[in-house]
């Protein structure tokens, strides 16, 4: 049921060329074998972002998976504009959220259409912004949804929740966790009844991504439950801080995360990436992010590093930046 989102959504054909960018497992795998049930050709690479461009061009590669950082970083291989683009039909993006404005610039670069894709291991990909919601976007027509994942996908039931499983109104600001009903989804975890009764309920699968949605249904992700920072008394979500610091030109990567704060609780904290040969100050950033959030929401303090640590997946490990932080919290307790 997965693979049947996935070929509605990807429009996959025949003639397609699907480059696997080396992930063995996990969800990318279903995406490859997917395209080989249609009889089309797959590349396999171990993902590069210079070689990566390589193959597209060598192979005529027409459709990828690009986790969110692959793509930034095949954008700012030196050159890029030089490297022969023109057999892409469509990619996917996803692995967790892309800056609007990260988006905008991918939709610039290359010759092709866009859908991300929102999805678990427990649920493959279940919600999808789909190609024409990207070109309307960028036409004008709902540019806020450039920062949406999308809508519920060909065979999955999605709904926005309280606690107490009530859907949140559809407004566009109202926050709940996303919960998706569908015969995609996995039976349960091995040997952990009480995380499977846990995040099984009633037919429902509890994601533990906090998101709102809007009137269409189109859903916003605002952060991992786990990843949400409170300073103050006020709940802040590190997607939105990663998007405002985003909006610098310089930057390439970013994690935000909340570390102790002996007056608010939790400070908001940001480790960034710049792009090859760019520069940045501390104070540059925050001044930048600052333009885009509340005062409470604003990066307390920036470091700057070489490389996030991630996943196999492509994935930020947010928790190898964060847990330092509270370990020695815990040491002075």
């Amino acid at each position: 049921m997965g693979m049947l989102n996935q070929s509605i959504a990807e429009r996959i054909v025949p003639t397609d060329v699907y480059m696997l960018t080396g992930q063995m497992f996990h969800i990318p795998v279903a995406l490859a074998m997917n395209y080989m049930a249609h009889g089309c050709p797959v590349v396999l690479i171990n993902f590069d972002a210079q070689l990566a461009l390589e193959v597209i061009e060598q192979e005529k590669v027409s459709a990828f998976l690009g986790i969110t950082t692959m793509i930034n970083w095949m954008m700012a291989v030196e050159g890029f504009e030089n490297y022969d683009l023109s057999s892409l039909r469509n990619f996917q993006y996803g692995g967790g959220p892309m800056p609007r404005s990260v988006v905008e610039a991918a939709l610039e670069a290359f010759p092709c259409t866009m859908i991300q894709g929102y999805g678990q291991t427990e649920g493959m990909t279940m919600i999808f912004l789909s190609q024409e919601d990207h070109q309307h976007a960028i036409a004008g027509d709902h540019p806020e949804r450039l920062g949406s994942c999308g809508r519920e996908g060909f065979v999955s039931e999605i709904r926005v929740v309280d606690p107490e499983g009530r859907p949140v109104p559809k407004d566009g600001s109202a926050p709940g966790e996303i919960i998706v009903r569908s015969e995609a989804n996995m039976l349960g975890y091995w040997r952990r009844p009480d995380l499977t009764e846990k995040t099984l309920r009633d037919g429902w699968m509890w994601t533990g991504d906090i998101a709102v949605w809007d009137e269409q249904g189109y859903v916003f992700i605002v952060d991992r439950a786990k990843d949400m920072i409170i300073s103050g008394g006020e709940n802040i979500y590190s997607t939105q801080v990663e998007a405002a610091i985003h909006q610098h030109s310089a930057v390439l990567e970013s994690a935000v995360f909340g570390v102790p704060d002996d007056v608010w609780g939790e400070s908001v904290k940001a480790v960034v990436v710049l792009k090859p040969n760019q520069t940045a100050t501390e104070a540059e950033i925050i001044a930048e992010a600052s333009k885009h959030l509340a005062s409470y929401q604003k990066p307390k303090s920036v470091d700057f590093v070489d490389a996030l640590p991630k996943a196999p997946t492509g994935k930020i490990l947010k928790r190898e930046l964060r847990d330092p932080y509270w370990k020695t919290e815990s040491r002075k307790v």
